[in-house]
């Protein structure tokens, strides 16, 4: 059994947080995040760290334990240092566009542009053509829109044209066999 839930959260000192009930506010130099805990789960400060804590009544308390002090650990992290997730395009004329900080157009072999707007707290950068970093300070919000992207051509098996991850290994198959 994982005693994930009962790690205590290093809470830096640039990091303020602000409990109300059952509402947590995480303030910090990059922006500031929310989030309702469940009724079973209890949050206090001691000595600037952050301890989670359970109601041992209820079936499903272990497991929303855990996942609560995960979620928290994300949101002190994201706004002290943020979260960032690196795309690589691959192909033949295949290629990506900055349109400011918030939009971004892609050529991925269709007949068209394919234009991507972030959402709020989401910001691209496109170092060269052939690369998309996606930053922001929820890690939920900066890996769904990674996924979104990448979803738009992932990568294909026989040569490998798409858009993938940095770092991600794409499993190749062989082509036809000549007579």
């Amino acid at each position: 059994m994982s005693r994930v839930g009962s790690n205590p959260i290093t809470v830096p000192e640039e990091v303020q947080i602000s409990i109300e009930g059952s509402h947590i506010t995480i303030t910090g130099k990059r922006g500031a995040l929310e989030h309702d805990l469940p009724d079973t789960i209890t949050v206090r400060i001691q000595d600037s760290t952050l301890l989670v804590e359970r109601c041992d009544d209820l079936r499903f308390t272990k497991a929303l334990h855990g996942l609560t002090r995960s979620l928290l650990a994300n949101m002190v992290t994201g706004v002290s240092k943020g979260y960032r997730k690196e795309l690589e395009i691959v192909g033949t004329g295949y290629r990506a566009q900055a349109q400011g900080n918030d939009k971004i157009e892609l050529q991925l072999g269709f007949s068209h542009p394919v234009k991507v707007q972030a959402p709020e707290g989401i910001t691209f950068e496109v170092p060269d053509q052939t690369s998309i970093h996606v930053l922001g300070i929820d890690k939920q919000a900066v890996g769904q829109v990674a996924a979104d992207i990448r979803a738009l051509r992932k990568p294909e098996p026989y040569r490998g044209k798409g858009i993938k991850y940095v770092g991600e290994q794409i499993i190749r198959k062989a082509g036809k066999a000549a007579k």
